[in-house]
């Protein structure tokens, strides 16, 4: 390859097995982990950023400022020290340690901003970044919750991909919705293919996706304080496309975190917080299952980015997300959770109930 950006792309389709075990139907993770940024953002960093190029928007020498949950910073962070450009990045103060130094490491100029004000706010991460792109000569403000190439490099790179690998065979699509574009960019390729697989979107409790999904309303009322990192939102991005979605499911910090902390205990795999979303997600929808489902869920992100966080006993601890006294290798099943007698989550009743 002339340079990392090279390797981008192509990442396996890894059979999950001991995790679903007593599922019907056969899963897979697209494990995003693998490009060399660690994540799915390293795709629509470097699509978004060649389109920008071609288009005359980014000059030699150049800034990339972006708003950021962290994983989008690092890819851009990644390519402006590939490509020779200069790279600020707004986060909120939700982002773990590990992403804010991983981004200072690459060279990128980080500010944090506050994560409870509302996305007009002068103090968001959102106006920061449009701010300080029009202030910086010669700077560029990516978007990429606004700008569609995000969703357009997953069209032409990761939904072709899943197609491929299962050999057309995949019936179900599950993917955390943030920006969208991952969600909706695989989703468009996958309908055009065949119509008939189900695009199962993720959101977090706080987040004001599933709500407008339902009704075409935005409600600010359903935005409130939530842990996980790379779902959710408390703006409508334009990547989304929410005629393609089938089916969208809310679920929980602890749960996404307990259900993380399954897959690199059983299945090996140190996927980052929104993975273990998705693969709750899969939980989700096994009562619509049968034994010719192909589940692909989407794993958007290393867990080495959450080490301080989800992989750490004492922060688990602190949220009350563990019982109290396993060790770092014992983690409790969600079974486990439903049968303890302080646990009655919704999700566990309403799954009582349907059975």
């Amino acid at each position: 390859y002339e340079n990392l950006s090279g390797t981008i792309g192509n990442t396996p389709l890894v059979r999950l097995n001991k995790i679903t075990a007593g599922l019907t139907g056969t899963y897979y993770a697209k494990v995003e982990a693998f490009n060399p940024g660690q994540s799915a953002k390293d795709r629509i960093a470097f699509y978004m950023v060649e389109q920008a190029e071609k288009k005359g928007l980014i000059k030699p020498g150049g800034t990339i400022v972006e708003a950021t949950s962290g994983n989008t910073g690092f890819s851009i962070a990644m390519l402006s020290a590939i490509k020779g450009y200069k790279c600020i990045l707004t986060l909120t103060s939700k982002a773990s340690t590990e992403k804010i130094s991983l981004l200072k490491s690459l060279g990128a100029e980080v500010i944090i901003c506050p994560v409870d004000v509302s996305p007009e706010d002068a103090r968001s991460y959102y106006s920061r970044a449009e701010q300080i792109a029009k202030e910086t000569p010669n700077a560029f403000y990516l978007a990429q919750n606004f700008n569609t190439d995000n969703a357009a490099a997953h069209y032409h790179s990761t939904g072709p991909e899943i197609w491929k690998q299962t050999g057309g065979k995949i019936t179900h699509y599950v993917c955390c919705a943030g920006t969208g574009g991952t969600l909706s960019g695989v989703a468009k390729y996958l309908k055009e293919q065949n119509p008939a697989i189900r695009i199962i979107g993720i959101d977090a409790y706080g987040s004001v996706l599933k709500k407008f999904w339902e009704t075409g309303i935005y409600d600010p009322n359903e935005i409130k304080p939530y842990k996980v990192e790379g779902l959710g939102k408390n703006i409508i991005p334009s990547n989304i496309d929410f005629s393609l979605i089938d089916e969208f499911i809310k679920v929980s910090d602890r749960d996404s975190a307990i259900r993380a902390r399954e897959l690199a205990s059983k299945e090996g795999l140190l996927m980052g917080y929104s993975s273990g979303s998705a693969m709750h997600g899969i939980f989700q929808i096994q009562h619509e299952l049968n034994e010719n489902s192909v589940v692909v869920a989407l794993f958007s992100d290393h867990g080495s980015r959450y080490l301080g966080k989800i992989y750490n006993d004492g922060w688990m601890t602190e949220q009350g997300y563990l019982l109290g006294n396993e060790s770092e290798t014992k983690v409790p099943s969600i079974n486990e959770w439903e049968d303890h007698e302080h646990y009655y989550s919704y999700e566990s009743v309403k799954r009582r109930y349907r059975t």
